[in-house]
């Protein structure tokens, strides 16, 4: 039996490893997907998995897929689960199954396998889009199947196989990284009353020891896809990069939020996302003056359905897909700059403009005297659109009488 397992090189997934071998006699090939974790987190996945007794070690490089598939395609959709939280690790675990499935049906394999608790979101993400892909796939997930109940089960089975054990002292949370995000939970962030550890986050300075100096940073958009950084064409993955940098430098992108899980419970999530921040805020901008009225607020309305799918692991859903099209279709005005201003945590929008697209008008919209717009026309409009509470309240006051 052959089983290609979704493998980080840390404690959980090393365990999974020897039980998937000793349990099921299998030959277990570890796959590690690039989403920008990090070089030397998926070397240290390599070295594990040889320690571990992987007969086969595949580490695929998915960044530029991730960023302008998944990334970008949320981004144009405006996508924020409950109004907060940017999904990036809801946006990482569709491209990672879609190359864990891709993985095994080269190699032949029987099965797959992940890591994922039997309380989160992250088995539901990677087991509907597994299915999704590829409908009899046979998918084994250790933590609903064996008798460990904790960490400190893990650690024991690892010292008694001789698994070798992380070198680095665990953190009290779980961390987990990729190129749009940093996510924190459980351990001491358990308690949603109880501050983050200082010396926690990965990507942003604290906003109180940023720059004194504020920061711009002018982000341009075709189609409502990114392109531009200061009037530079970066594709994908750099343009990523570089906004993460620029951000994180002013402490801009964490939030700390409770959040309704799948699967109906809350859990208190904290996350850095620096460089999507600012996306999501100069898209907006553009947006602002580029869509139709009635059009964007269409839009708006169905963007938590969007979210709301992408964070319940239905990125491959038909509604997903559909809806999708949708979001695209509305941005095909959306062309043009946004101006940002950032310091000590905050990002403020300071311009938008757009050469092809803008439906700003100056004319119209001047508080000065202009040639365009008869405001007596104005008293019609409002009688009409009151007629409905003109009758209403005077109905009120007969039936008072």
């Amino acid at each position: 039996m052959k089983v290609v397992l979704a493998y980080s090189g840390g404690l959980d997934t090393s365990v999974i490893l020897h039980w998937l071998r000793e349990t099921y006699k299998a030959d277990v090939v570890t796959y590690t997907g690039d989403v920008g974790q990090g070089k030397d987190e998926t070397e240290n996945a390599r070295r594990a998995a040889r320690a571990a007794g992987a007969a086969e070690i595949v580490i695929e490089d998915l960044r530029e897929a991730f960023v302008r598939d998944f990334v970008f395609a949320a981004l144009r959709a405006n996508a924020a689960y409950e109004g907060e939280y940017l999904m990036g690790t809801s946006l990482a675990r569709p491209v990672l199954a879609h190359g864990l499935v891709r993985a095994a049906e080269r190699l032949g394999a029987d099965a797959i396998a992940h890591g994922a608790t039997g309380k989160g979101n992250d088995q539901v993400r990677f087991e509907f889009s597994a299915y999704a892909l590829k409908p009899n796939i046979r998918i084994i997930a250790p933590w609903r199947e064996w008798s460990f109940k904790g960490r400190s089960d893990l650690v024991a089975y690892a010292r008694e196989h001789g698994i070798p054990l992380p070198g680095v002292p665990k953190p009290e949370y779980s961390m987990d990284a990729n190129l749009m995000h940093v996510s924190y939970e459980g351990g001491i962030l358990e308690d949603p009353w109880a501050a983050p550890p200082a010396g926690m986050f990965r990507l942003t300075v604290d906003p109180e020891k940023a720059p004194d100096q504020a920061e711009h940073v002018t982000i341009g958009f075709e189609r409502g896809i990114p392109a531009t950084v200061d009037g530079e064409p970066l594709g994908p993955v750099a343009l990523l990069e570089r906004l993460n940098a620029v951000a994180g430098k002013h402490g801009v992108g964490r939030i700390d939020i409770v959040e309704n899980r799948y699967l109906g419970m809350k859990s208190r999530g904290v996350y850095e996302t620096p460089g999507g921040t600012l996306l999501h805020r100069a898209h907006r901008a553009v947006e602002s003056i580029t869509l139709d009225r009635e059009v964007q607020h269409l839009r708006d309305e169905l963007v938590p359905r969007y979210a709301e799918m992408v964070y319940n692991g239905l990125w491959f859903s038909p509604e997903r897909e559909a809806l999708q099209s949708f979001m695209d279709s509305v941005q095909r005005r959306v062309n043009g700059e946004a101006r940002l201003k950032l310091y000590k945590g905050s990002v403020r929008v300071e311009g938008r403009r757009s050469s092809t697209h803008t439906l700003y008008d100056e004319a119209v919209a001047t508080f000065e005297a202009d040639d365009v717009y008869d405001q007596s026309d104005a008293t019609g409009f409002i009688r009409l659109a009151a007629l409905r509470l003109r009758t209403l309240a005077a109905k009120r006051i007969a039936e008072a009488e």
